[in-house]
């Protein structure tokens, strides 16, 4: 688990990439703001966080798994994630801000992705998301 790097991760760089061509700049890894966000885009009060679909358990993903060993370890590190990622996330909206999760699969379909963000970039208020 130690060697999981929690930021500058392939997802998150295709996520920036996209970000880029569609002619949006923003701020990495705000530790100010609830849950330290992947990507913020300040002005427009939007926060974007890339999850792996192991660790955050995207829901019907073949990537979420559970372990073999240890179930029972797993099972309540998982929840506590989840638990986590859901306060973290009404704590961000709570105080204003649009957020969107992006899942690590899907950044394997950059297309789609870039018309899901062009979307939701384009909208104020929106709630997109899997979540």
């Amino acid at each position: 688990m130690a060697k999981v790097g929690p930021r500058d991760t392939k997802p998150e760089m295709i996520v920036r990439r996209i970000l880029h061509a569609l002619g949006r700049r923003f701020r990495l890894h705000r530790r100010d703001l609830p849950g330290t966000p992947d990507i913020v885009l300040p002005a427009a009060r939007k926060a974007i966080f890339v999850h792996g679909c192991f660790w955050h358990r995207h829901e019907g993903c073949p990537k979420a798994t559970i372990p073999k060993t240890r179930v029972d370890f797993w099972l309540d590190k998982f929840a506590r994630n989840i638990e986590r990622d859901r306060r973290k996330e009404h704590e961000l909206r709570d105080a204003g801000w649009d957020v969107l999760t992006v899942w690590e699969c899907e950044t394997r379909h950059p297309l789609v992705l870039k018309i899901t963000l062009r979307d939701w970039l384009g909208r104020t208020g929106s709630h997109f998301g899997c979540r």
